[in-house]
C-alpha cells in the first residue's frame, strides 16, 4: 500500500515540476510526471530491499526528494535538447 502512495507522491511532484519549469512546451504532458513516479517507486523499492523500514520518515523523504531532483533534471535536459534540435532543423530547412 505504501508503494502506491509513493508513486502518487512522485506523480504529484512531477506535475508540480512540469508546470513550474519554463520549457514545458518542448515535451509531452505525461513525460515528467511519469519519470518522477518511476524514480520514486524504484528508489522506494531499492531502499526497502536495503532494509529501511516502510514506516520510517527517511525512506519517504529520500524517495520523494530523488523523484523531484530527477524530474527537474529530465525537464531541463529534454527541454534544452529539444530546443537545440528545433533550431538545427530550422536552419536545415532554410528558415
Amino acid at each position: 500500500m505504501e508503494l502506491l502512495f509513493v508513486v502518487l507522491g512522485g506523480l504529484v511532484i512531477g506535475l508540480i515540476a512540469r508546470y513550474s519549469l519554463p520549457r514545458r512546451s518542448t515535451h509531452g504532458e505525461a513525460l515528467i510526471p511519469a519519470v518522477a513516479a518511476i524514480v520514486a517507486s524504484v528508489v522506494w523499492v531499492a531502499l526497502t530491499w536495503a532494509g529501511w523500514p516502510w514506516d520510517g520518515g527517511w525512506i519517504w523523504a529520500v524517495s520523494l526528494v530523488a523523484s523531484g531532483i530527477v524530474a527537474v533534471a529530465v525537464d531541463i535536459l529534454v527541454g534544452r535538447r529539444r530546443e537545440e534540435g528545433d533550431r538545427r532543423m530550422l536552419v536545415e530547412l532554410g528558415g
